[in-house]
């Protein structure tokens, strides 16, 4: 199974991370690398920190903060719970 993967080094908060990835993925996880670079970086700008390892773990709370919320704010989720909500008032307006 390992014998699918590339390695690849990717460079993130200046240091270099050699990480072994399927190669039909590599353009994706150099993009999200570059994404949290950037983050990482703008945070360095904006707020006060101590190290590197301070604004990259900021930096993994907002992605993971942002990742636990998107599913709350799928329009999938929305439209099941709506539907729910008006099942439970049909059966509410049928008890009164």
């Amino acid at each position: 199974m390992t014998d699918n993967l590339i390695p690849v080094n990717l460079w993130l908060a200046g240091r270099s991370y050699r990480i072994r990835i399927k190669a039909d993925e590599e353009e994706a996880v150099r993009k999200a690398v570059k994404l949290a670079d950037d983050k990482i970086t703008e945070l360095k700008v904006n707020f006060a920190g101590k190290d590197d390892q301070d604004f990259v773990a900021m930096c993994l709370l907002m992605y993971a903060a942002d990742s636990a919320t998107e599913t709350f704010n799928s329009p999938f989720l929305k439209e099941e719970l709506n539907e729910m909500m008006e099942k439970i008032d049909t059966i509410l307006d049928k008890v009164d």
